[in-house]
């Protein structure tokens, strides 16, 4: 079921997005090569803790998933691109990291992830990344009252195939309220003017991830972690977007804080 949320349920909301905003940007700025993933996660649980919010992952279990996620952060590395479960991992130089993050706070979620590369940068990785955050600042420009759910999907869409990439569309954004996944799911591809009509008071995650030779998954033996299927890198960039009258808010919006 589609839920709209009123101006004062999405004022509501803002908490949890400054929450997530904040800890993404903490983790990035503390993330480098030789962290382990197992550190990261206990960070983000510990900030967790401080804040009085929720994790949104810990007890996660959808059909998808072999068993109850155990952590309260995805890591996603190198040829992974989502669901990264951490494990004991220390970073290598050249690393692509992706880090998605979903907590609550008074009963409303927010969720967002941010890919980055560890040590010396490639080209290739840089320009994966920078096309997802470019694909994402698409979608948000889409997420107006009025358009459709296609609008958005045919924003994402255009940014990717312009930069030669192919598009899976398993998995992509969703509605956020009271549980980090709800209807509607909106692809990373589609067709402009099409589908689900955009309301004011539709809160929804967007999130354009890609691969850079593929557009196909696998998944680990962990039961979570899903990769490329031909080890080819992956990244992920996505922001909890409210679409009100006056236009998209973003709720997990780190600009303010001085990061992307």
């Amino acid at each position: 079921m589609i839920e709209l949320r009123t101006p004062a349920e999405i004022e509501a909301m803002k908490p949890a997005g400054r929450f997530v905003a904040e800890t993404l940007a903490t983790l990035r700025d503390e993330t480098r090569v030789g962290t382990n993933l197992l550190a990261i996660d206990r960070r983000a649980h510990d900030l967790i803790r401080r804040a009085g919010a929720e994790s949104c992952y810990i007890d996660y279990h959808p059909s998808f998933g072999a068993r109850p996620f155990g952590k309260v952060l995805c890591t996603s590395i190198n040829d992974a691109v989502l669901h990264g479960l951490p494990f004991d991992y220390a970073l290598r130089d050249g690393d692509l990291v992706s880090l998605d993050f979903a907590a609550s706070i008074d009963g409303w979620v927010a969720d967002s992830a941010v890919s980055f590369v560890v040590g010396t940068q490639r080209d290739a990785d840089l320009a994966l990344i920078e096309t997802t955050e470019r694909a994402l600042d698409a979608a948000i420009a889409a997420a107006t009252a009025g358009n459709r759910i296609g609008d958005i999907s045919a924003a994402i869409a255009t940014i990717a195939h312009g930069a030669g990439y192919s598009i899976n569309t398993d998995f992509g954004g969703h509605g956020v309220g009271r549980v980090m996944h709800g209807d509607p799911h909106v692809p990373n591809d589609g067709k402009a003017g099409r589908g689900y009509p955009l309301r004011a008071g539709l809160v929804i995650a967007l999130e354009p991830w890609f691969l850079q030779t593929t557009d196909q998954l696998v998944t680990d033996p962990d039961g979570w972690t899903l990769r490329s299927a031909d080890g080819s890198r992956g990244a992920h960039s996505e922001h909890t977007v409210a679409i009100t009258e006056s236009g998209p808010i973003v709720l997990t919006d780190r600009s303010w804080l001085g990061v992307d």
